[in-house]
Formats: C-alpha cells, sequence, structure tokens
C-alpha cells in the first residue's frame, strides 16, 4: 500500500488521484469528516481531484454516513479493509489519502480497537464541564489513541468515554507493509493557502451548505460537534457570531489545526513510521517520479 498524508492545503489529494492515474490504481480516502453526505465544502472534499485529464479515478470511504451520526476510527477500520481488500482483491495497488493522523495510523500500525458503546452515566457525569476540564481530565489516562482531536466539549467526552471502556473486545487488524509518503510545505504558504482556500469555500456557499443541513432536521449541536467550519459556521448561521467574527476565529482555527496535524505526523515517526517528505510546490510530474524512485528502492 502507498499512503500519502500531510497537513491541510497541501494538495494530498490531486497527488493521490495523479498517482492513481499512473499505476492504474485507486484511491481510499482517509478523512474523518469527508465519510458524510451533503457535507462537501465545509469538509474539502474536491472531488474534481478524482478527473485526471478527463478518466475519472475511483475513490472510497467518502459520502458514506449520514450527517448527525458519529462515524469513529473502529468503523474506518473495518470500512477501510473492505475497500483494501476489494481494490487488491482486483490486482491493484491501494493509495489511501488523508490528513486525519489517527485514522490513517490506525491502519498503518494496525491498532487493536473496540467498539465502544455509549456511557450515558458517564456523560451525565461530566455534562456541564468545559472543555479545559474535560481535557485535564483526559490527560489523566494512559496510552490514548485519540490526543489531539477534541476541539470540542462533545468530542472531548467522547474520548474519555473510550479511555474509559479501555481495550476489551479488541478487534485485529493486519499489519500491512506500506510507503508512507508525506506532502511537506513551508509554515507561511500553508497558512497563505489556507486563508485563500477558506475565502474561496465560503464564496461558493459553504454557508448555504450549512444552513441546508440544519434545515434538514440536524441539531446544531451535532454540526457543531464536526468542529472547524461545522462548529463556526452553525454558531454563525444560528446567530451567535457575526461573519467578522466567524471568519477571524475559523481561520485562526484552521491555522491551529495543521499545525496539530504536523504535530501528529511528527508523532507518528517517533513511534517507528517511516515518512518520505515530499515538497508540495514540485510540479505534479516530479512529485510523482519521485514517489515512482521511491516504490522502486522498496522492492
Amino acid at each position: 500500500m502507498i499512503a500519502i498524508l500531510g497537513p491541510t492545503a497541501t494538495g494530498k489529494t490531486a497527488l493521490a488521484a495523479h498517482l492513481a492515474d499512473r499505476l492504474g490504481s485507486e484511491v481510499i480516502s482517509a478523512d474523518s469528516r469527508q465519510v458524510y453526505r451533503r457535507m462537501d465544502l465545509g469538509t474539502g472534499k474536491d472531488l474534481v481531484d478524482y478527473e485526471v485529464e478527463g478518466r475519472h479515478i475511483p475513490y472510497h470511504l467518502i459520502d458514506i454516513a449520514e450527517p448527525g451520526t458519529k462515524y469513529n476510527v473502529y468503523q474506518y477500520q473495518q470500512d477501510f479493509l473492505r475497500a483494501y481488500e476489494d481494490i487488491t482483491s482486483r490486482g491493484m495497488l491501494p493509495i489511501v489519502c488523508g490528513g486525519s493522523g489517527l485514522y490513517i495510523e490506525s491502519v498503518l500500525r494496525g491498532y487493536r480497537m473496540a467498539d465502544v458503546p455509549e456511557n450515558k452515566e458517564l456523560r451525565q457525569r461530566l455534562e456541564g464541564k468545559s472543555l479545559e476540564e474535560l481535557t485535564a481530565i483526559l490527560k489523566t489516562y494512559k496510552n490514548l489513541h485519540n490526543t489531539t482531536d477534541t476541539d470540542t466539549a462533545k468530542r472531548a467526552i467522547r474520548a474519555i468515554e473510550i479511555a474509559e471502556f479501555g481495550q476489551r473486545e479488541e478487534t485485529s487488524f493486519p499489519q500491512l507493509n506500506s510507503l508512507v509518503i508525506g506532502v511537506s510545505i513551508d509554515r507561511e504558504l500553508r497558512r497563505a493557502k489556507i486563508t485563500r482556500r477558506l475565502k474561496q469555500r465560503l464564496e461558493e456557499g459553504m454557508v448555504d451548505e450549512v444552513k441546508r443541513l440544519l434545515a434538514e432536521g440536524i441539531a446544531p449541536e451535532d454540526l457543531i460537534y464536526y468542529g472547524l467550519e461545522y462548529k463556526f459556521l452553525t454558531l454563525y448561521a444560528t446567530g451567535q457570531l457575526s461573519y467578522e467574527e466567524m471568519f477571524s476565529q475559523l481561520e485562526i482555527a484552521i491555522h491551529q489545526f495543521a499545525k496539530r496535524q504536523m504535530t501528529w505526523f511528527r508523532g507518528m515517526e517517533k513511534r517507528g513510521v517511516t515518512i518520505h517528505w515530499i515538497d508540495a510546490t514540485l510540479p505534479m510530474e516530479q512529485k510523482i517520479d519521485e514517489i515512482i524512485a521511491l516504490m522502486n528502492n522498496e522492492e
């Protein structure tokens, strides 16, 4: 398998699609929010990237869950394996691509995960606590898989719920032989791309997307649970933030998120994952050639 990872706004998806086109392969998404249907602009699906010179590149694990539901890493592992086995059964090399470090690492390192049920008693005890208080509680648990993706109280409570449950009834996961490619980008260039992309998505109708989801009957707190764009746009759509406040706070949050992504990837390297970093600003063909050369060296 080939894995392509990196922080937001580095062009990972386009690179994965072009590589899949060169190899005659397919892409498995590793994005914790692109699994949701009708959440397109806010999750940055950029499905146009899967069209390469008029050819459609098949992708997996995008648009597989309904908004308002809580997809998790345990479900991702199961869905990933089905897609992986489907692709390899047809003689192709899967390419997993995304920026959700927990999802990518769970398949690269073969996390043994449990399907953790809702603990209503625990949730009642934690209800009303601030994000800071919940984060402090979360830090008291050992061997956490998820320590960074807790930017809302709901996410932090779910992380505590998983930690409290422990790793009972674990499911096994195969060890996969993977070549891992990281897409690196200068910090200031990344910040400029994030701001430009945020403005573009707002112009394309990201606010209207959130309003449509709310009109469907999805509870505001369920959209806020997804964090980042959906958190701040929901607060704006429900009158809790002005447009200027929404844009400023969201821009800062995305920059912070990209920084946390890089922290996660550096942590993966410390945990034994070899990542071959490629400059995001190189021409596409040169990036593809570098990956092909790494593949040949691995053989």
